[in-house]
């Protein structure tokens, strides 16, 4: 049995849409939403920092690279929504994760351990380079709280669910 961990994100060569200076989708994250958080991974460790993110991956896009897909897996306890994904072979410092409103976007980049250009493939599967992927939650979750951890190739995210109150008992008072 063969499984691909990356998908090959289909590429279109057509010109990207130019935005103008006052057109919302071409300002910064940090001026469009104040509520986007960046979760800072931490390998081996129990402890994860989650910091206010001003500023999301600056890297131009080229438009005609092909980009990949992260495989993952979402789930839910009682408690928290879990995503996981098997990312071998990339480093924390090469991952961004950014939580806003009901969407979570995983972005890195694979490098290739042996770049050369005298390699002739007979076969490859492995995806090397830059990779996305979002994922809409089912219901709100607590950003401040959410944890990220990544052990022996598999980055788990942990994202606790909002409380909310289903029903409560409301008092009139007498005037």
């Amino acid at each position: 049995m063969k499984i691909s961990i990356f998908k090959q994100k289909q590429s279109f060569q057509q010109e990207p849409e130019l935005k103008t200076a006052d057109d919302p989708a071409s300002q910064p994250l940090s001026e469009k939403d104040s509520s986007a958080t960046k979760v800072q991974i931490q390998e081996d460790t129990s402890q994860e920092e989650i910091l206010t993110d001003e500023t999301t991956l600056n890297e131009e896009t080229n438009w005609f690279e092909p980009e990949g897909e992260l495989a993952i897996d979402v789930y839910q306890t009682d408690k928290d929504i879990v995503i996981q994904s098997a990312i071998a072979g990339i480093r924390p410092e090469d991952l961004d994760v950014t939580i806003e409103n009901d969407m979570v976007t995983l972005r890195g980049k694979r490098n290739n351990p042996e770049e050369t250009d005298d390699k002739q493939y007979f076969h490859q599967e492995c995806f090397w380079g830059v990779f996305s992927r979002q994922v809409f939650l089912p219901e709100e979750v607590d950003v401040r709280s959410a944890q990220a951890m990544m052990k022996d190739g598999v980055l788990t995210l942990r994202l606790p669910k909002m409380k909310r109150e289903r029903s409560r008992k409301v008092n009139i008072l007498k005037k």
